[in-house]
Formats: C-alpha cells, sequence, structure tokens
C-alpha cells in the first residue's frame, strides 16, 4: 500500500476511482454506490482487503502488459470486483447478490477465478513469484486419481500384458468418468458392453477397483497459494517440472482446511484467440478493438447465432448449443446468458430446458407457482436456471435474509448437509406461512427449491462466459479471416480441430493457403487474397438487413509451425533467420537453422518448397541430401539436391493425404469432394441438402467422423458430427444402433450412416423448408471407403 494508506483505505480508495469510471452518468449510479459501500463493510468486517488487492494488483498487471484476462465466477456479483475491473459484469445493473460470493456467516475467504489468455499465462504466474517472492508462494497440486481407462492400462501393464495389448483394451473403454461392474449396470439400466470386448475379466475386475485411487500429483490447472510467512513452513514443496515453478504436496481441498488462500488463475484459449484477432484486424484492416470497443448488440451476430453458424465461438459450438440456438432465437445479450446456462447437465436433469424454450417461442404461458415469485423469476420466464435465484427465492416468499438464503443455497446443494437442511426448511416453512404461503402452495414452493438447488448455474459466471460469446461472435461475422487465423494461433483450443476450423472458413468466403518458407510466419498471417471476396450470400444477405457490411476478406496462410516436427520455437527461429536474407535453397535452410531430414522431409511434403520451383516430390527427394548441411559448415554447394527426371506430380487425392499428414489440414478441397460422384450414385446427399430435406424422410449421409459423444445425462445415446465439403450433419445414434456397429462406429475415421431425418422447426418459420434444428436418427452405420464399396444395397 502507499504511505498514508492501510490495506482497508487503500481498496476504498482504488474502488472509488473505478466507481467513477464504471457508474457515473448511469441511471443506477445511485444504487451502485449503495451497494459499494455494502460490500466494503463486508470485506472489512471479514479482514480480506488484502485479497481484493492482491487480485487487483493481477489484473492491473495484465492490463498493463496487454494481457487479456477477465474474473469470473461468483466474484461477478461483486460491485466491487466490477469497481476494480477485476470483472466485465455491472453486479448493479444485473441485480446480482453479493452474498453469493461472501457473507460474514460464511466465513470462508473469497474466491476469485481470473481467467488469463492461455499463451501468457505463465507471464502472469512468475509475476507472482517475482512480486511475492519464491519463498511465499507456490502453486497447489492436484491429485490425478485413476479413471476407466488409466485404471485398465495400468493393471493390464501389472499383469504382464504388452503395450499394444494394455492400449486397445483401454480404447474399449467408452466410460471417461465411471465404469462399474457388469452386475452394477445391468442393475442401472445400462446396456453391458462386456460381451463386446476381449479384455479379460481379471484386467475388467480389477480396473472397476482401482477407480478413484490416486494415480500421481499434478498441478492444479490455476490455484496458486501465498503466505506471509516462507511456504515451507507451513506445507511441503517440491519444484515443479516446468522451470521457475514451485508446487505444493497438498491439494485445494487440503489448503482449504488449514486455511491457505488460494488465488486461481487460469488460462482460456478462447481469450488468447481474441486479441490475436484484434492484433490481426489491427495489422491488416487498421481498426483498433477491443473487448469494450467492439459494437454491442447489433442484429447481424443474433442472425448468424440464430442459424447456429458458431463453429469456432466460444461456449456455443458445441452439437448441443447448436441444436438450441435455433429454437432459443437469440436476440439481446441476456439471452446468451440464458444460452450458456441451459445447455449443462443440471438444468437438463432438471427438466428445464424445454419449458423455457416453449415459453421463449409463446408456446406455453409464462406461470408462477406464486405471485411473490415473480420477481425473481421474471427474466427467466418462471423457469429457475441460476442459483442467485434460488437466494432471491427464499428471500421472497420467507423473509430470509441475503445471507440465509445464501446458507440454504449451500446446504441444498451438499449431500452432506441433512441437518442443516431440516432446520433451514423449518426457517422456510416459518416465513412462507408469515407471508400467507402454506400447504400445497408452500410444499411446491419448498419441492422446486430443493430440486432446483442440486443443477442450478451460476448467473454471474453466465454473464461472464456470455462477454467473450458475443465478443467471438461478432468477429467471426465481421472478420472471419482474421478470426480463423487467431484460432488457428490459439490451439490446442476449443471444440473443433484446425481442419474444421479451416473448412468452415473456406465456406465463408475465405481463402486459406498452405505454409511457405519464403511467406509463412511461425503462426497463421494474413496476406491479399487473389480476387475480392466478400463474405458469401449469408452474410450479404444479413448485410442487407440494414445491419452492417462485409469487409473484403483476406487471405489466410498457415504458420510454419503447423507443419508437423516443426512447433513453435522452431517455426520462429526460421523466420527470424529469414528477415536477415531470404533462403536460397534447401540446403541453405538447413546450414542456417540446423534441420533433421525428418523435418526437412515435413515441410517438403506440406508444400513448403513451392517458391523453389519443382514438385513436392521433388523436394521430398532432395530432402535427406539437404539435411547433410550443418550449421558451421562452409557455405559451399556440394550437395546433389536436384531430383531427376520423369518424377510424376502429386494427384490430386496424394496431395491431399499429403496434406493431412503434414499439417492436418487441406486448404484446397475437402477429401469427401474428390468421391462425390461415386456418393451421389449411391444416393448420399450432402450435409448443405440435409438442411432442405423433408421432416421424417429416410436418407443416408457419409462424411469425416469429428466428434463422438456420449454424455452422462443422454441415457446411452451417443452423438456423432460428420463433416463434408458442404458442412455438418448430426447424427443421433441410439443405444442399441451403436451396440450393433460399435466396431466400426468407434474406429473409423468415415461413416456412412442410414436414418431418419427429423427436422424441428421454430414457429416463426415453422411453414418454411429448411429451417430449424435438423438431426439423422441412425439405423445403420457402415465404413466410408475411398472406393466406396457397401458390403449391401441398404445403402442404394
Amino acid at each position: 500500500c502507499p504511505d498514508g494508506h492501510t490495506e482497508m483505505t487503500y481498496l476504498r480508495e482504488l474502488t472509488r476511482r473505478g466507481a467513477v469510471k464504471r457508474f457515473a452518468g448511469k441511471e443506477h449510479e445511485a444504487r451502485a454506490y449503495t451497494m459499494l459501500e455494502h460490500e466494503l463493510e463486508i470485506i472489512e468486517q471479514l479482514h480480506f482487503p488484502g485479497y481484493f488487492l492482491v487480485v487487483w494488483d493481477l489484473v492491473r498487471f495484465c492490463r498493463e502488459s496487454g494481457i487479456l484476462c477477465q474474473g469470473r465466477g461468483s466474484a461477478a456479483n461483486s460491485a466491487v470486483c466490477y469497481a476494480l475491473e477485476v470483472t466485465a459484469v455491472d453486479a448493479v445493473y444485473y441485480e446480482l447478490m453479493f452474498e453469493r460470493f461472501l457473507t460474514p456467516e460464511r466465513g470462508d475467504p473469497p474466491d476469485i477465478d481470473i481467467d488469463i489468455e492461455s499463451g501468457r499465462r505463465e507471464e502472469v504466474i512468475q509475476y507472482v513469484y517475482a512480486k511475492h517472492g519464491r519463498e511465499h508462494a507456490a502453486q497447489v497440486a492436484n491429485v490425478i486419481s485413476y479413471r476407466p481407462k488409466s485404471a485398465v492400462r495400468d493393471i493390464a501393464r501389472a499383469l504382464g500384458y504388452s503395450p499394444g495389448q494394455q492400449d486397445a483394451w483401454s480404447k474399449d473403454i467408452e466410460r471417461s468418468y465411471y465404469w462399474t461392474t457388469e452386475a452394477d449396470r445391468e442393475q442401472e439400466g445400462h446396456t453391458t458392453e462386456d460381451d463386446l470386448t476381449d479384455t479379460p475379466a481379471a484386467v475388467k475386475e480389477l480396473a472397476a477397483e482401482l477407480q478413484n485411487a490416486p494415480r500421481h500429483l499434478g498441478i492444479h490447472s490455476g490455484g496458486m497459494v501465498m503466505c506471509d510467512r516462507p511456504v515451507i513452513e507451513v506445507c511441503p514443496v517440491e519444484w515443479g517440472r516446468m522451470p521457475g515453478r514451485t508446487v505444493l504436496q497438498w491439494d485445494k481441498d487440503d489448503c482449504a482446511e488449514i486455511g491457505l488462500v488460494k488465488f486461481d488463475l487460469l488460462g482460456l484459449g478462447m481469450l488468447s484467440a481474441l486479441r490475436y484477432s484484434f492484433e490481426l484486424i489491427k495489422d491488416w484492416h487498421g481498426i483498433a478493438y477491443d473487448l469494450d470497443s467492439i459494437p454491442k448488440e447489433q442484429p447481424c451476430v443474433y442472425d448468424m447465432l440464430c442459424e447456429a453458424d458458431t463453429i469456432g465461438v466460444f461456449q456455443v459450438e458445441s452439437r448441443a448449443q447448436m441444436a438450441t440456438l435455433p429454437r432459443l432465437r437469440p436476440r439481446n445479450f441476456y439471452d446468451l446468458a440464458i444460452e450458456i446456462a441451459l445447455i449443462r447437465p443440471g438444468p437438463i436433469q432438471g427438466d428445464s430446458v424445454h419449458p423455457y424454450i416453449r415459453r421463449k417461442q409463446g408456446l406455453e404461458p409464462v406461470t408462477y407457482p406464486h405471485p411473490r415469485l415473480e420477481g425473481p423469476l421474471k427474466r427467466t420466464l418462471g423457469i429457475p436456471l441460476f442459483q442467485e435465484q434460488l437466494m432471491q427465492l427464499a428471500i421472497a416468499v420467507a423473509d430470509f435474509t441475503p445471507a440465509e438464503a445464501d446458507q440454504l443455497r449451500r446446504a441444498m446443494g451438499s449431500k452432506r448437509s441433512r441437518d442443516r437442511i431440516d432446520v433451514l426448511r423449518i426457517r422456510l416453512y416459518e416465513g412462507m406461512a408469515a407471508n400467507g404461503i402454506s400447504g400445497a402452495t408452500a410444499d411446491a414452493i419448498y419441492e422446486k427449491i430443493k430440486a432446483f438447488a442440486a443443477f442450478g448455474f451460476a448467473e454471474s459466471h453466465s454473464i461472464s462466459f456470455a462477454l467473450l460469446v458475443y465478443a467471438s461472435s461478432w468477429l467471426k461475422r465481421h472478420y472471419p479471416a482474421a478470426f480463423c487465423a487467431a484460432l488457428l494461433n490459439a490451439q490446442p483450443m476449443g471444440f473443433y480441430s484446425p481442419q474444421s476450423l479451416v473448412q468452415d472458413a473456406r465456406r465463408h468466403g475465405v481463402q486459406v493457403r498452405p505454409p511457405s518458407l519464403a511467406l509463412s510466419g511461425a503462426g497463421a498471417t494474413l496476406e491479399p487474397p487473389d480476387r475480392a471476396i466478400l463474405t458469401p450470400s449469408r452474410g450479404v444477405k444479413i448485410a442487407q438487413s440494414g445491419c452492417c457490411g462485409a469487409p473484403v476478406q483476406p487471405a489466410v496462410r498457415l504458420g510454419l509451425s503447423s507443419v508437423r516436427t516443426i512447433g513453435d520455437a522452431l517455426a520462429e527461429r526460421m523466420v527470424a533467420e529469414r528477415s536477415l536474407g531470404p533462403y536460397a535453397s534447401m540446403a541453405d535452410l538447413s546450414r542456417r537453422i540446423g534441420l533433421s531430414a525428418d523435418q526437412l522431409e515435413a515441410l517438403a511434403t506440406a508444400g513448403a518448397f513451392s517458391d523453389f520451383g519443382g514438385s513436392r516430390r521433388q523436394a521430398l527427394w532432395s530432402a535427406g541430401a539437404a539435411a547433410a548441411a550443418r550449421p558451421g559448415q562452409l557455405d559451399v554447394d556440394i550437395y546433389t539436391e536436384q531430383a531427376p527426371g520423369g518424377i510424376p506430380t502429386m494427384t490430386e487425392p496424394e496431395q491431399l493425404i499429403a496434406d493431412m499428414w503434414a499439417t492436418g489440414i487441406t486448404t484446397t478441397t475437402y477429401p469427401t469432394a474428390l468421391i462425390r460422384p461415386r456418393l451421389a450414385a449411391l444416393g448420399i446427399i450432402t450435409a448443405a441438402a440435409v438442411k432442405v430435406v423433408p421432416d421424417r424422410t429416410r436418407v443416408t449421409v457419409g462424411g469425416v467422423v469429428t466428434h463422438r459423444q456420449r454424455p452422462a445425462t443422454a441415457r446411452g445415446v451417443t452423438f456423432l458430427n460428420l463433416e463434408d465439403e458442404t458442412g455438418m450433419v448430426n447424427v443421433i445414434v441410439p443405444e442399441a444402433v451403436w451396440a450393433r456397429h460399435r466396431r466400426v462406429a468407434r474406429e473409423s475415421g468415415g461413416l456412412l450412416i442410414r436414418g431418419m431425418l427429423e427436422r424441428t422447426c421454430t414457429p416463426a418459420t415453422a411453414d418454411g423448408a429448411g429451417t430449424g434444428v435438423v438431426n439423422v436418427l441412425a439405423e445403420r452405420i457402415e465404413r466410408l471407403h475411398l472406393g466406396i464399396r457397401p458390403s449391401s444395397r441398404d445403402f442404394r
């Protein structure tokens, strides 16, 4: 703290400065200052001003260093955190409850999660070590427990089976987070899979016993602990594998038990992608944007979301989200927060999704169990979705204090709080009786609160994520080329592979080019397009609706780091060395950088040497000789790189295979396009054609499998995504169909699927073909071969 300040007075001063910036001139300014004073009193009473100052300092460091960050979680319920610019959610405007975050009765330290762009999170971690001293800071450990796959693999190794057998049997396990014995599964109503595998019974039985047992220690995804004394005096500490890191030998629960305060510094890939997007847009288009200056509430952005055109968009790119967006039809920011909260295990299990959508579509009237509940539930159309609403319900019907309401939320959400629940239940019924609520109505309200407590999602968390949903949607809508390049540079992250991201960008009119030794950066960059291409028909149509025009999109050039065996560090060295003078030949590259034959062959296979002339096969021929040139040798061309004449050039299919091997990305043609005539002859339709097929039509689709999912809430149903040159198809595979075709469905990279098309239309578009949500309910699954020779006539 500066001279003349205590921790509390300094926090008050910083909050006052931030409040002027955040709340001045707004309608809720008076409420904001009242809320700020209330929060500051609680913070002072609990002796936590230092915690808020530490978090403020971390966010200040990020902001001054140009690192995107954002506080989220229950901290977004705090007006103080908003004034300090720790969070981006106006808790006063959204009427969020501070007691969800911090209460005197609870006494627990605050828990502020800070999302930091993943590419620069290490800078923040090292700042903490430097600021507070290596002796006083350490990262929290994470106890890694056995899951089904790891349990099978380790048991098989312990019993002496070969590594190949270990891997094969572990891949047979489809349940990622739980696996019981056959008798337990049958008792739970699950179809047994044991008869479909050849895993020995001893391996399965021992692996089932081993689950959830500790396997090894890891580093927690973001937790750091700071002490007023050397950490080693409180807890055992060890050196981390990464340089410059020390790690506690306790996990976060152990740290909480002893009273150590944990700060969560979490890496978020989308924040990296957003910053890369802003930088590319500034360099190419000359316009500087940030999260605050993006135009808000643009109709064309919501039009794109309503069409579920969200590949690459934060949080709403999954199959379930894309199936919900056309039905929910978000038209404002709060709709995005609800969309995020809806597609979660809790609301799905609590049967809140379909009632809310029906009410949103006007198919079901908005009702409330009691008039007093209209206030808390009005924003969500009478359907409770958020944890904060549970607290507001208790306040509304039983005159709970905010602190009591938070105690109720915590007790209801815990399986070991039966005594506390009974005490609060009596208090709840007494409060409802005092307000004239009794009998069946009181019982119904209690049951709703009880059921809701198990699955409610934090409203503050949802709103925090909605900010990033809108930002990434806006970038995809207006600058798809920069957004695609940024996503590639932020990998690994998100739901889709780089191949799917590139193909989606190409479908939006973006040219994507292969890596080039002469032109590529270390990561993906932007270049002038071959011809002026506007965003395709969908974007032009939206632009004509009066929202905004679509700028001419540049081309995306893949980076050298996208080539296998190269990596970021080596690619950066290659680009830095090129700035001193262009590479004259492959041998010159090897002499200046010191590449191996494998690395030169990978670059040759990717087409990175096309600027030297010759075909990819000629470059491959020359790679071995060029690799003999090493750094420090005389610059004398004694290596024979020239390939003999008559080497055939790669055919288009061979070139696609080379692209997939070298980079995992095809920049010209999607593989299924090459066999489309054969597919069409068999009656197999494209993903684009699926969108206009009438409901309840039996169709056959084929493509590359991008995802296989079996959520715990799906009751054995598996969801597949197939991609072809025109788009993606959602496929729903019932449990019986999956069991019948399990081996092919699990192991094949490409599938042919015959099934019934199911279309769900929204009321606004119910009479229009090709609208709404489209799925294919699988009946038969077969492997997609290049030769396209189905084993039966069922696909004709």
